[in-house]
């Protein structure tokens, strides 16, 4: 098992989901859908914008677009998209493999309210071939985001 997958795994601990390896890869939302068998709204990407003061990740339904000017405002601080090495250091993930839980520190976290429509929903965890199912309302709660409206 990656390392990756074990920290998501653990901070998934005592949580009723299903991690579900995928023999293709799920670094897109398209991707992930279709392997998971389910609408693109159903995934959860994890996109992270670089502030100022930290990094601020935003919990998105697939087919949904951050707008970067509304997640400013949210997070109370001008925001650009950050790179691949700025994800990987304060995440501990590649891009294509963002969990929305098991990060090397703690960023300030939203969620796309789209994502509370779904009885359950598709994240990243950990690997570009490993998603796992959980309830929103459970993912919400364990990831302690907050849910607001930042998407176009």
């Amino acid at each position: 098992m990656s390392k990756s997958l074990a920290r998501v795994t653990e901070a998934l601990k005592g949580v009723e989901v299903t991690i579900l390896q995928t023999p293709a890869s799920t670094r897109t939302a398209a991707e992930a859908a279709a392997a998971a068998g389910c609408e693109i709204d159903q995934i959860v990407k994890s996109i992270l914008f670089q502030g100022e003061r930290s990094l601020c990740l935003f919990l998105t339904a697939g087919g949904n677009q951050v707008d970067a000017g509304r997640a400013s405002v949210l997070a109370g601080q001008a925001l650009t998209r950050a790179d691949a090495a700025q994800v990987r250091a304060v995440t501990g993930f590649a891009i294509g493999g963002v969990s929305p839980v098991g990060h090397l520190t703690q960023s300030p976290l939203w969620m796309d309210p789209r994502l509370m429509d779904f009885p359950l929903v598709w994240a990243a965890a950990g690997t570009p071939n490993h998603i796992f199912l959980i309830a929103p309302a459970v993912l919400l709660s364990l990831t302690g985001a907050k849910l607001a409206p930042f998407t176009v």
